[in-house]
């Protein structure tokens, strides 16, 4: 069996040449630094990630819902250049998970710690 040799230098590729490689290596101290904790930084990020992305998907779904028709036919499907870019706008912006980070790095997110009670634990 031939073994293959892995150049470390060598950039991550994406499937396709027009979509830019979403992995991003980021110093952990600017992360860690708002919470104090790297875990407690990626909990909160992620919520506001999920937050972007709920909102997106409402969005998309909202334009889309113009197209939507109970009958579907084969001209119908080729046609609608407008739905196609729609979507293709939607494609082309940030990742969620990317607006998030940029937003807990540029202090833009409000977030608070929930201390839990002493008395929570106990029946």
């Amino acid at each position: 069996m031939k073994k293959l040799k892995i150049d470390p230098t060598r950039q991550l590729r994406s499937a396709s040449p027009k979509i830019p490689v979403s992995a991003v290596t980021r110093d952990m101290e600017p992360i860690i630094e708002p919470t104090g904790n790297l875990y407690e930084s990626i909990v909160v990020i992620g919520r506001r990630a999920r937050q972007i992305g709920a909102k997106e998907k409402a969005e998309l779904t909202e334009k889309l819902a113009e197209f939507a028709t109970g009958i579907d036919n084969l001209e119908e499907i080729f046609e609608n250049r407008e739905q196609i870019e729609i979507s293709r706008h939607f494609e082309k912006q940030p990742k969620p998970t990317a607006t998030a980070i940029d937003e807990f790095l540029d202090d833009k997110l409000f977030f608070r710690k929930v201390e839990e009670d002493e008395n929570e634990g106990e029946y």
